[in-house]
């Protein structure tokens, strides 16, 4: 083997390890938009409940939110994995801050986390 053919295999085997990384991670955001897609329409299903409950649903790309003039609380997809916030808007002076934190692995258990927020503000 020469220095250029070694050369030439080791950049084709980073070039195929870039690729494949590029790959995966557009598919893991492919995934992540899926879910956050499905958590929204779990839970703009019922509209009469959230506006009886004073409650603005929204979704930005990877995160989900039902907003309300106290509270905010939203689910962020990232690599599988939920992360669900509860923050205060009563006394926050520009944005939000998370009081509570949980995780979940499932739209289906974020929804829950979610609701049980939602109880805890009621």
């Amino acid at each position: 083997m020469t220095l250029k053919a070694a050369f030439e295999a080791e950049h084709a085997r980073r070039e195929a390890e870039r690729l494949a990384r590029e790959a995966a991670e557009l598919q893991r955001q492919a995934e992540d938009l899926a879910r956050a897609e499905g958590l929204e329409t779990a839970l703009g299903a019922d509209r009469e409940f959230l506006v009886s409950r004073g409650l603005r649903l929204e979704r930005r790309r990877y995160t989900v939110s039902l907003d309300h003039a106290d509270y905010r609380i939203a689910a962020y997809f990232e690599n599988g994995e939920v992360s669900v916030t509860s923050a205060d808007k009563r006394n926050a002076t520009t944005s939000a801050a998370p009081r509570k934190q949980q995780f979940a692995a499932s739209v289906e258990d974020a929804l829950l986390i979610m609701a049980q927020f939602l109880a805890d503000e009621t």
